[in-house]
């Protein structure tokens, strides 16, 4: 019983990853090769996370629903049987993270409200943008994913491969799957991320 409940505890921190995602990225916001990027979208899928901490492997795995709006991002997290296991609502100027049975946490945004959860941030504010195939590069340029240009290093030092899309004979393809990885530091080290979209944008 134990270990059911520390798997759903994870949940909750995965929250706080896909809740990072609430940073509007400045810049041009479309290109001839992928969709033009929407500030409203609607989408169901899976994430996977491994990574070290301490020392120790951990990994954990959750369904997402993910609803964004220019300036609101509201995300579900379920567990593999469909059971809610925690709730984000992130806004400009405020992260909320609700599990059952306890009380709300708060903060100004997500990064301080993941470091108060997790002890340490998980600094992945660029999802917002990931899901839809764009990135800021490592050299500040702005990156769009295609199946033919499928992968980049982030200006935060995230690697990024656009692994599958919805679509890959689209006029525009939409992304599938994606998968991150990026070699940190400190108590966390050789993070891997996998996001699969099961519904389209």
């Amino acid at each position: 019983m134990k270990k059911f409940a520390l798997k759903f505890a994870a949940a909750g921190a995965a929250a706080t990853l896909l809740a990072a995602c609430a940073t509007v990225a400045d810049g041009p916001r479309s290109s001839a090769a992928v969709a033009p990027y929407r500030d409203t979208i609607n989408l169901n899928g899976r994430l996977n996370v491994n990574y070290h901490k301490d020392d120790k492997p951990e990994s954990l795995t959750v369904n997402f629903s993910w609803r964004q709006q220019a300036d609101r991002t509201d995300v579900a997290l379920m567990s593999p049987l469909g059971q809610t296991v925690a709730t984000v609502h992130v806004t400009p100027g405020e992260a909320t993270l609700t599990q059952g049975g306890k009380a709300p946490r708060s903060a100004a945004d997500v990064d301080t409200l993941s470091a108060q959860l997790l002890g340490w941030s998980l600094p992945v504010s660029g999802l917002r943008d990931w899901l839809q195939g764009y990135a800021t590069g490592a050299d500040g340029s702005r990156f769009a994913a295609t199946p033919a240009r499928d992968s980049v290093v982030t200006r935060d030092g995230w690697h990024l491969h656009y692994v599958s899309w919805q679509d890959a004979a689209a006029a525009v393809p939409q992304p599938r799957r994606i998968d991150a990885s990026r070699s940190g530091g400190g108590q966390v080290d050789d993070m891997e991320i996998r996001i699969v979209i099961d519904a389209p944008l």
